[in-house]
C-alpha cells in the first residue's frame, strides 16, 4: 500500500516554499504526493516568481546560511518535486479571479478546483497545510 500526502500552500514566502517544497521531495521518495496552491501562493509555482521569493524582514542572515549550506534554490527544490512525480495542482478559481493562464506557470502544472483536490485528498494517509 503506497503513502499518500495531500499538501495544500497557502503561504507564499521564501521560508513557507522551502516548507513546501522540502516536505513534498522528502515525502516523494516513499510515497505519492499531491500539492494544491491557492490564491497568492501560485508565485510559488509562477514561471518568474518562484525564483525571486523574498526573505521574510529580519530574517536576511538566513540567505547566506541557505548559501553556505548549499540548501538548493526554489526553483531547483521545484524541478526536483517535478523528477519525483509530485503532482503539483494549481487552483482554478484563483487563476480566473486573478486573470492568469496556465502557460504563466512552470511547465508539468495541473489546473484543478477545490473539489478535485479534496477528491485527491480524500484518501491521503497525511495532510499538511503551509
Amino acid at each position: 500500500m503506497t503513502t499518500k500526502v495531500a499538501i495544500i500552500a497557502s503561504n507564499g514566502s521564501l521560508f513557507d516554499a522551502y516548507k513546501v517544497f522540502n516536505t513534498a521531495t522528502a515525502a516523494a521518495s516513499d510515497a505519492e504526493v499531491g500539492i494544491f496552491f491557492t490564491f497568492e501562493r501560485l508565485n510559488l509555482i509562477h514561471k518568474e516568481a518562484h525564483k525571486q521569493l523574498p526573505i521574510p524582514a529580519g530574517n536576511e542572515h538566513f540567505e547566506e546560511g541557505f548559501k553556505w549550506e548549499n540548501v538548493p534554490s526554489i526553483p531547483e527544490l521545484v524541478e526536483m518535486a517535478q523528477e519525483l512525480g509530485v503532482k503539483i495542482i494549481a487552483c482554478q478559481m484563483t487563476m480566473d479571479v486573478m486573470s492568469l493562464d496556465k502557460d504563466q506557470f512552470i511547465e508539468g502544472i495541473e489546473v484543478g478546483g477545490a473539489a478535485s483536490f479534496i477528491h485527491y485528498a480524500s484518501d491521503a494517509n497525511i495532510s499538511l497545510t503551509f
